[in-house]
């Protein structure tokens, strides 16, 4: 089985692709950095994903020879700066959406324009996607626009199985900076704070149990995957505040 994946270098991206290793996949990764415990493990590809121009090309070298993966997990994203959305420029939010949302699709277009066949390929949402909370512009802006993406390209690329999938709240360095922000200019800071929150490691043991699941919905569905039965045990096995 062949895993194609983004964002390798640290948090969930890292912990998928170690879980992946673990179920008998050949990691496939395009990041900016190859964590230690990944060398010579994975095939790997150094790629800046904001960097459009150059993504078609390493990841043309990346999947060569390489004509199916069962799965494909667009996973690489950005943060941003946290700010009210008077606050930010139009550069600070295309930055953001040069790397959550043009950099799929380019990866997407790529990938249909060499005939690879993707079984089932998942692009990592946010809750904030739907929430906008106030601080979250660029980012819930990128991630409300990647949903679309991903029911766009269900409806016109059928032979693969679209999923924007919301992984919930994952200690990452991502969300510790979101952690050390301002709580009383941004109320959804305090509410992340006193919230439960899993490991990289067991949000991506949990992902990869949950995939015959997510097949069930319908292809260019937003999934959260605090919806689902399962993150209930994990929460409550796994969880931490």
């Amino acid at each position: 089985m062949n895993l194609l994946i983004t964002g390798v270098g640290s948090g969930l991206g890292k912990a998928l692709a170690q879980e992946a290793l673990k179920r008998g996949y050949r990691v496939y990764a395009l990041g900016r950095h190859l964590p230690s415990e990944l060398e010579g493990k994975i095939a790997f590809v150094r790629a800046d994903l904001s960097r459009l121009e150059e993504v078609a090309l390493k990841l043309s070298l990346l999947t060569e020879g390489i004509k199916r993966f069962e799965l494909c997990i667009l996973n690489a994203g950005t943060l941003g700066s946290m700010k009210d959305t008077r606050e930010l420029s139009l550069r600070e939010i295309d930055e953001v959406m040069g790397v959550n949302v043009w950099a799929n699709k380019v990866i997407i277009d790529t990938l249909s324009e060499l005939r690879k066949e993707v079984d089932l390929l998942i692009a990592i949402s946010s809750g904030a996607a739907k929430n906008c909370n106030r601080g979250w512009g660029a980012y819930a802006l990128s991630k409300s626009a990647l949903n679309c993406l991903v029911s766009l390209y269900a409806k016109e690329i059928t032979r693969t199985h679209f999923i924007a999938l919301a992984p919930g709240l994952v200690l990452t360095p991502m969300l510790e900076l979101v952690m050390s922000q301002d709580e009383e200019r941004f109320p959804s800071v305090k509410r992340i704070k006193n919230s439960p929150k899993l490991p990289p490691d067991k949000t991506a043991q949990l992902i990869f149990e949950v995939l015959p699941k997510l097949k069930e919905f319908p292809s260019g569905s937003f999934v959260d995957l605090r919806d689902l039965p399962q993150y209930e045990y994990y929460i409550h096995k796994y969880g931490v505040y």
